[in-house]
């Protein structure tokens, strides 16, 4: 489903202030898989992601998703088959507009967009029913502006949008990184059940290495814009925190890691 061939990215190249984010690095997705993607900073995680996305065009290699070449196309042009969620719960939405209104801009994701957009009253009773799945009182509230809810729930409504439309891939970039525990976690819960549920192929970057083992069927490990670590199906499902850290610093070849790494 998604297929990234030895691609490279130098910020500044040709300065003093020159840095590789991505190192000849290739990694390839199967159809459904979740894959948790940990490191430090600066290993290359958000890059990563960003170049699948199309917010920068990559110095070397590919981009194949679902078959087809994307490595030149805009990132516009990528949103037909990207889903994607932020860290920050103030992107992904417009504060300005309805609940109703973000889900419709998510619903036309893709397609050719008029001065005509109306919701239509069966729109607003499909919105009504995905909303339910949230299980936070969001269905009856179509026509509150998102700036006026919670960060956990304009987080979990960012999910529900970036999946509406069943994205080839979904891209959830440190997606719980700024809410509090007990809401990350449920948003997190969310998520393995939206991937789950409409078998999305997933890339999920955390710094959390507890996060990294309890979900999805694989993780990959990142240090200076290389895969250092590649573990999956029940070696996975076996790990702890201590063995990921002793993976680490063998393939790395440095015991030192990030705190965020370690909390949890």
């Amino acid at each position: 489903m998604l297929e990234l061939k030895n691609i490279s990215k130098t910020f500044n190249k040709g300065t003093v202030n020159a840095k590789t984010a991505l190192d000849n690095l290739s990694l390839t997705l199967n159809d459904g898989d979740f894959v948790t993607v940990i490191g430090g900073n600066g290993a290359g995680k958000s890059t990563m992601l960003n170049a699948i996305a199309g917010v920068f065009r990559v110095d070397e290699g590919s981009i194949i998703a679902d078959g087809n070449d994307i490595t030149y196309l805009p990132d516009y042009k990528r949103a037909s088959i990207l889903g994607r969620v932020f860290q920050d719960p103030m992107m992904g939405t417009n504060p300005n507009m309805m609940i109703e209104e973000n889900m419709a801009l998510a619903m036309r994701r893709g397609q050719r967009r008029g001065l005509k957009w109306g919701i239509t009253q069966k729109e607003r009773e499909f919105y009504h029913e995905q909303l339910k799945l949230l299980k936070l009182g969001l269905e009856d509230r179509l026509t509150t502006k998102v700036g006026l809810l919670s960060g956990g729930q304009r987080q979990a409504l960012t999910l529900l949008m970036a999946t509406l439309k069943k994205p080839k891939v979904l891209l959830l970039d440190e997606h719980t990184a700024a809410l509090d525990p007990k809401t990350a976690e449920k948003v997190l819960d969310m998520s393995d059940r939206v991937v789950e549920e409409n078998h999305l192929t997933t890339l999920m970057v955390t710094h959390n290495m507890k996060d990294a083992i309890a979900h999805g069927n694989r993780l990959i490990m990142m240090d200076a814009g290389h895969i250092v670590v590649d573990i999956s199906g029940e070696d996975k499902k076996k790990l702890t925190v201590p063995d990921l850290m002793a993976l680490f610093s063998k393939a790395s070849g440095s015991t030192e890691a990030n705190d965020k790494m370690l909390l949890g």
